[in-house]
């Protein structure tokens, strides 16, 4: 009895503001796309696993509209209580960031993970007559009346068609749509004649014994592993660096440290769980982890790039 009452009585002590906060009630995960999206994807697989750790609900919110913005804007807005996390597609994120009269800042989100980086691709229908990529930036530039489909105006797939149409020299006709489901879903139908997208988003479009798309170039200094055949836009005389998207966790600015350190602490364990890397295998993922201070460094960097290049993009 004497110990217990010892113990009580030292748990008594210790102040309530001391004491590691877990939460106490489902979060809500604010994802800027709408279901089925690329981004609605990822989130709702880790979201899964997450809850397995947390013994909580993660709620996934889809916030679609304006390319983002409405999503985004919505998150940076939300009570920093730790009920409220969400997603950031990077460079959309600090695109939009950048805008005259943006709706947000980067200074208002807090980092807490980076969960998945994909390389860009370019992509046609699998019946398409063009066979490679230099077969499309010829056509290109004998009509410029050729459409490419993206994921919303200046977001990260119409980025990308910038970089391919201005570094190969053509013009062509940017048609927005709600996501990059949506997009793709535009090329498959044959209502754009190109598109560029991240390669887990057109994986299982371009593989098996009928594909629907065809695989012509990728953003990147090298190869793909997995695409050996197919060139990189540098080999070509495009666009020579590598460019993608990020896909990170972050949260409203202003979370209490002991609130904010839990979800670091949280999605850095089980973004290393190898149980969780063997789900996100099975599902055509590739998690790279970074964590808070990493992810940091990437938003800044990311937002260099947003006004030194993007913005001459358009």
């Amino acid at each position: 009895m004497k110990k217990l009452a010892l113990a009580l009585a030292v748990a008594m002590a210790i102040p309530l503001s001391a004491q590691a906060w877990t939460p106490e009630k489902d979060v809500s995960v604010i994802v800027a796309y709408k279901a089925g999206s690329g981004t609605d994807t990822g989130a709702r697989l880790l979201m899964t696993l997450t809850e397995k750790e947390i013994g909580k609900a993660m709620i996934i919110n889809n916030l679609p509209g304006a390319d983002g913005k409405i999503g985004w804007t919505r998150l940076v807005n939300s009570k920093p209580d730790g009920y409220t996390i969400g997603y950031i597609n990077l460079p959309t994120f600090t695109t939009l960031a950048n805008e005259k009269n943006a709706a947000f800042k980067i200074t208002q989100i807090a980092p807490i993970a980076n969960h998945l980086t994909e390389t860009g691709v370019i992509v046609v229908r699998a019946d398409s007559k063009w066979q490679s990529l230099k077969d499309l930036v010829n056509e290109a530039k004998a009509n410029d009346k050729l459409r490419c489909s993206t994921n919303g105006v200046k977001a990260s797939n119409h980025t990308a068609a910038q970089l391919l149409s201005q570094s190969a020299g053509f013009k062509y006709k940017a048609v927005p749509y709600g996501g990059t489901a949506d997009q793709l879903m535009a090329l498959r139908q044959g209502e754009v004649d190109f598109s560029c997208a991240k390669i887990a988003d057109v994986a299982k479009l371009i593989s098996g014994d009928k594909p629907e798309l065809r695989l012509l170039g990728v953003f990147d200094t090298k190869r793909l592993a997995d695409y050996p055949n197919v060139p990189t836009l540098g080999e070509l005389g495009y666009y020579d660096q590598w460019y993608g998207s990020a896909r990170a966790i972050v949260a409203p600015a202003g979370m209490p440290e002991d609130v904010l350190q839990y979800w670091v602490d949280t999605f850095k364990k089980v973004l290393n769980d190898p149980a969780v890397k063997e789900a996100h295998d099975k599902g055509g993922l590739t998690i790279d982890f970074k964590d808070n201070k990493q992810l940091d460094e990437l938003i800044k960097a990311q937002d260099v790039f947003a006004r030194e290049v993007i913005s001459k993009l358009y």
